[in-house]
């Protein structure tokens, strides 16, 4: 009888997804995934821009020859074989189906690959992705395809004192290079954060490691933060050292990470590209998801000022959540679902009431569709909060200074009454002259003496001044007139309960103390809102009949 096998062509690694990875970061991410998987203490990233190469060595355990044929270059050869799911060292795989290497091998016109284990010899080979093109093109079985030996040359200054691990060069890479060192050191400080489980895993970018203070002027910028199940790490730490306020949100789900706010939208801009950090999904230390709060987005300011890392590890289970290009989350799966809606209902409502409430707290604009306070309290409030800004000293300030601080401080509860209602009387009895004047209402002789008398006394401070410009922008009489005056003007029946003028003759005293920018009590701003709230009634009722005369 016949025996037969499978013979596969190598087009199948383009349908798998050769061309899946078009980032270059993603390729770089999957380097240092592999080296994570390989138990590595350490992993060195070689970068020359101008030549357009990139290196990726670790000390990892290495390959033997029989590994390297049957475990690296077998596309589909999954680490979790036969259960297994993590390291020696106990860390948990990174790799599942065994195609991410796709993104390593064709990333570049050529791939050289040399790697050995403790006390052998290396070995490995070159891919050419211009002979594995024309492979496909011609239909050609892998056994047909056979790796080029390597350029020990190109390896000498790399294999120095390198006892086992993996050694990857990457020649041309495709489209170049376009990301700056900066840049690249900023990402990977924060997307690759595989030192949460492992602080001995260290990166090395060009002879510099990569460490939080990478990270710097994002934690800088960072104003509040918010722990998830009071996580801890060095990142956290560090924020947790430098913001305004900060909390700890519980969930009854096994999530951990954190989430913070930056001063400035701008604030979330990596370096001057249009890139923005956000709050991202971490699976076992490696970044799974970007910017989970475009899949719950509640609309709210807040979204624009966010950013953080959620880590949920239990994704990472006998089932596989990840999309092919291992770019993201299956979107309809049952567990990243759960996260979401935890996210929508738990997590980010807190999270939204809090910010507003400190950023009130410390003297800037909040969340305007936050109903806890008025639209005027918080109108107020902030033009209170830039109007102080000319007279707060900076914290390291003398004794003196910080004295004065506070007296600025004190004074913002009270700003915010006073400047609400300075601006309702100022648009109620402005409307009455309007009104007046619309209505060709004449003024009385009583209300006309008033006028005279301060149109005089103003002449006589102007002369004291030595001012001789207008100061008015116009010299009607009632211009000269409060709303007592004004009021018994508009309201004929002087006794009727809904009158102005009634409420008028309440409002005087209270509003000449408001005028002097003197401080109310507590009852008197009672008294003040209550008296107000009737005289702008009856106003809106003028203003809205045209029966009037």
């Amino acid at each position: 009888m016949n025996k037969f096998t499978f013979n596969i062509s190598l087009s199948i690694l383009n349908h798998l997804g050769r061309n899946l990875y078009r980032s270059f970061i993603t390729v770089l991410g999957e380097a240092i995934s592999n080296s994570w998987d390989a138990d590595a203490n350490n992993v060195w990233i070689y970068l020359n821009k101008k030549e357009n190469y990139l290196v990726v060595k670790d000390d990892g355990i290495g390959m033997t020859a029989e590994d390297f044929s049957e475990k690296f270059l077998t596309i589909g050869y999954s680490k979790r074989k036969d259960g297994v799911s993590e390291t020696l060292k106990k860390r948990p795989f990174i790799g599942r189906k065994g195609i991410g290497k796709l993104a390593l091998l064709s990333c570049a016109d050529k791939v050289h690959i040399m790697t050995k284990t403790a006390n052998t010899n290396y070995v490995g080979g070159i891919i050419d992705n211009s002979g594995l093109d024309k492979a496909i093109t011609e239909d050609l079985t892998p056994t047909k395809y056979q790796l080029e030996q390597t350029n020990d040359k190109l390896f000498e200054s790399y294999t120095t004192e390198h006892n086992c691990g993996t050694i990857i060069y990457f020649e041309n890479i495709k489209d170049g290079i376009k990301n700056t060192e900066d840049y690249l050191k900023f990402v990977i400080a924060l997307y690759f954060r595989f030192s949460l489980i492992d602080n001995s895993f260290n990166i090395f970018f060009n002879g510099e490691q990569i460490t939080i203070n990478h990270l710097n002027k994002l934690s800088d910028n960072t104003q509040f933060l918010w722990k998830i199940n009071d996580m801890e790490d060095a990142f956290i730490q560090l924020l947790a050292s430098r913001v305004l306020e900060s909390t700890n949100i519980q969930s009854n789900l096994q999530i951990k990470g954190f989430i913070a706010s930056v001063k400035k939208p701008t604030n979330l801009k990596v370096l001057s590209t249009d890139e923005k950090v956000g709050v991202d999904l971490f699976v076992n230390g490696r970044l799974r998801e970007k910017n989970m709060i475009n899949n719950i987005s509640t609309a709210r300011i807040v979204e624009n000022y966010l950013y953080g890392q959620i880590h949920f590890n239990i994704l990472d289970d006998d089932k596989d959540r990840f999309t092919s290009s291992r770019e993201g989350i299956v979107p309809d799966d049952n567990l990243y679902q759960s996260l979401l809606e935890e996210l929508k209902t738990n997590i980010f409502p807190k999270i939204i009431e809090r910010w507003d409430e400190w950023r009130v707290k410390n003297k800037q604009d909040g969340d305007s569709e936050n109903t806890r306070i008025t639209k005027k309290q918080r109108k107020s409030k902030e033009l209170f909060d830039v109007i102080s800004e000319d007279y707060v000293r900076p914290k390291e300030s003398s004794d003196y200074n910080k004295k004065v601080d506070n007296w600025v401080n004190q004074l913002g509860e009270d700003a915010q009454y006073n400047f609400t209602s300075y601006g309702e009387c100022f648009i109620s009895e402005n409307l009455l002259r309007k009104y007046i004047a619309d209505k060709s209402i004449q003024l009385t002789d009583e209300a006309q003496k008033e006028s005279e008398k301060y149109k005089k006394q103003e002449s006589e401070n102007k002369q004291k001044a030595g001012l001789s410009i207008d100061i008015r922008r116009n010299n009607n009489d009632t211009l000269y007139l409060d709303m007592n005056y004004l009021a018994n003007m508009v309201d004929k029946n002087k006794n009727d309960n809904a009158s102005i003028s009634n409420k008028a003759k309440e409002y005087k005293p209270l509003r000449d103390a408001l005028a002097h920018t003197s401080l109310l009590t507590e009852v008197g701003k009672n008294q003040l809102t209550a008296t107000f709230e009737n005289i702008k009634a009856r106003i809106k009722t003028l203003l809205n009949d045209d029966k009037q005369t």
